[in-house]
């Protein structure tokens, strides 16, 4: 081997010898900056502004990923936690949501009665219904008199649910003839003193009493000649 392959031997070690530093280097950064870092977590932010005393549901934030040690120590990590909760302050669009910023929603408004029915735990509640739900209560009733149709109606809406009891069996020997669920569940609503009577009524003299969900956002006002349903008016 001659003087100028000997030079170049050196030169070839000498370049893999400094390619292999540099990789050693930039793992050593990488290294160094997932350290400081470290492991990343699920917090929520605001999708959009919400105003001071505003019940908060889940289309009002999203989910993003950041690293654990500069989420603060009261930052909301699980969405389950703004169930029956408003909004204690002005929370603005991008802000991280904290446990600080949100506090029960009062259980009863001035005017209001709380109020506990048992509805079939399968037409009724599905287990979709939760506390802090807004609902429209549909009742089924037959006619009055031998030959009136059966009418289907909606007699209250936008009721707010505050609580979903434990789900219990009937009595197999109770004679109801209209039951067709061996379950029921005890909700307990906050209710204007006439819808209190409305539903009270209902659980009473109804043949079926069904809960429909309110999707965060939505209205839940019906138009009055929207609320009676009868088969042979259908068109």
């Amino acid at each position: 081997m001659n003087s100028r392959q000997r030079r170049g031997v050196i030169l070839l070690l000498l370049s893999v010898l400094c390619a292999l530093g540099a990789f050693a280097g930039v793992l050593s950064v990488v290294s160094d900056v997932k350290s400081e870092v470290g492991p990343e977590v699920t917090a929520y932010q605001l999708r959009t502004s919400v105003q001071p005393y505003t019940p908060l549901n889940t289309g009002q934030f999203e989910k993003i990923r950041m690293p654990k040690r500069w989420l603060s120590p009261n930052a909301v990590t699980d969405l389950a936690q703004i169930q029956g909760k408003i909004a204690v302050t002005a929370l603005r669009q991008g802000s991280l949501l904290q446990s600080d910023m949100i506090v029960n929603q009062p259980a009863l408004q001035p005017g209001q009665q709380e109020v506990a029915i048992m509805i079939d735990a399968a037409t009724g509640v599905a287990g979709k219904i939760t506390p802090g739900a807004t609902v429209n209560v549909y009742a089924t009733f037959a006619g009055q008199r031998e030959g009136d149709p059966a009418q289907s109606k909606i007699i209250v809406t936008g009721a707010r649910v505050l609580d979903v009891g434990e789900i219990t069996a009937l009595d197999p020997n109770a004679d109801d003839k209209n039951r067709q669920s061996a379950e029921t569940v005890p909700i307990t609503f906050a209710l204007s003193t006439i819808d209190a009577q409305r539903i009270t009524y209902a659980e009473s003299f109804a043949q079926r009493v069904r809960l429909a969900l309110v999707g965060p956002g939505g209205g839940a006002g019906v138009p009055a000649q929207d609320r009676t349903y009868e088969l042979a008016k259908d068109k």
